[in-house]
């Protein structure tokens, strides 16, 4: 049904991504939610495929064509493996996505390294009393740090301000991906429950003595720090595609469960049939893939708006808050099917469910999906009202 709706260079771009999906990412991927680590070989892999650079414009090395084509790439990879689609999404939309905002010298430095796969982005945003509320971040503008190849960091010019028009971004150049930040003080990795193969860090900047810092101001904001002020509109500006990328991610974890869920019916028989032949069961399996569908596409809609350039925070926060929340009710259907085996390590559906549950928080929770709902449909009634 979608087929029919996409280009050749988005089918092309589909059916690469779905390949490695399928020959490299899935056979290993429970393996490396073991290990807690993917290779160093799978994330250069990526980068050789274009996909770490499916949003940096070809003048900088990129491969970007449009947000279709880079959302349908995320769902395949994410149907081989969650953890890998989380790096692909937060590398591609919070990690290049800011850095254009920056100077030509920023942008000749990073982004064509970060389109190979040589540095890998992350994202600085979370502190322990902001997270959904991201205007009241404390962190001074940071200097230093470690665990990614480069991070676009948010932070506070005036560590006493709280206005919006002190919150700055910065970039802060890092060497090596996936070590721990400040090894020989107490920030250790963070132990999730899921994705358990992209690694998250705590980060803890060192800042020089402040008089210094003071002395040294102009220097700071012209190597590292662009747009005073500006930080808050670029994180948001990032929003719209990285809640796409999210979405893509839920879709086809889901699809993923929902394929494992569909091949164990045909297989396991009850009262002397296939499960798949009773009703409870089919029933079931028919909803699982209408919101499937539908999710799909919800999440292409808002792809397709971000591509012509529209505005689409409203489709992609409307698509995210039902994809999310999709994955996780097809995921726990899927080990229901499978009943006392969906609880084992030995069938990978656990591990569908665990990851889909993320979805549901990071790049913004559901409970702000649901506030940036309520606040345009305000609008929407402000609107009609004075027509």
């Amino acid at each position: 049904m979608i087929d029919s709706f996409l280009t050749d260079d988005q089918r092309m771009i589909r059916d690469a991504a779905r390949d490695f999906a399928t020959e490299v990412l899935a056979p290993h991927a429970g393996q490396w939610d073991r290990d807690v680590a993917l290779p160093d070989e799978v994330v250069r892999q990526l980068g050789k495929l274009g996909l770490l650079s499916m949003i940096v414009p070809a003048e900088w090395g990129g491969t970007f064509s449009d947000y279709v084509g880079y959302a349908l790439a995320i769902k395949e990879i994410a149907v081989g493996c969650a953890s890998c689609s989380t790096l692909m999404a937060v590398h591609n939309s919070v990690g290049c996505g800011p850095i254009p905002f920056g100077t030509e010298a920023q942008k000749a430095e990073y982004l064509p390294k970060l389109a190979t796969g040589e540095m890998i982005g992350a994202f600085c945003l979370t502190e322990s009393q902001a997270g959904s509320e991201a205007n009241n971040l404390k962190t001074p503008a940071p200097l230093n740090g470690t665990a990614s190849g480069c991070c676009p960091v948010r932070s506070s010019s005036r560590p006493t301000a709280r206005a919006r028009a002190w919150r700055s971004c910065s970039l802060s150049p890092t060497p090596s991906w996936g070590r721990r930040v400040c090894p020989r003080s107490s920030c250790p990795r963070i132990h999730r429950v899921s994705t358990l193969g992209s690694p998250s860090t705590r980060w803890v900047f060192v800042l020089p003595i402040l008089a210094r810092f003071h002395s040294r101001t102009a220097r700071f904001l012209q190597t590292t720090c662009w747009a005073r002020g500006e930080g808050l509109k670029i994180a948001l500006a990032n929003l719209e595609g990285g809640r796409i990328g999210i979405v893509a991610q839920a879709v086809d974890i889901a699809r993923a469960a929902f394929d494992a869920a569909r091949a164990y019916s045909h297989e396991r028989m009850q009262f002397g049939k296939p499960i798949k032949e009773h009703q409870s069961v089919a029933n079931l399996l028919a909803d699982m893939q209408t919101s499937l569908n539908a999710a799909r596409l919800l999440v292409l809609h808002a792809a397709r708006m971000r591509t012509e350039g529209l505005p689409c925070l409203s489709e992609a926060s409307q698509a995210k808050l039902f994809a999310s929340e999709m994955a996780e009710r097809v995921c726990s259907q899927t080990i229901q099917i499978h009943g006392g085996y969906g609880y084992l390590e030995d069938y990978p559906v656990e591990r569908h469910y665990r990851d889909a549950r993320i979805t549901q928080i990071y790049e913004g929770t559901n409970e702000v999906q649901r506030m940036v709902r309520a606040a345009t449909l305000g609008r929407l009634k402000a609107a009609l009202v004075s027509c």
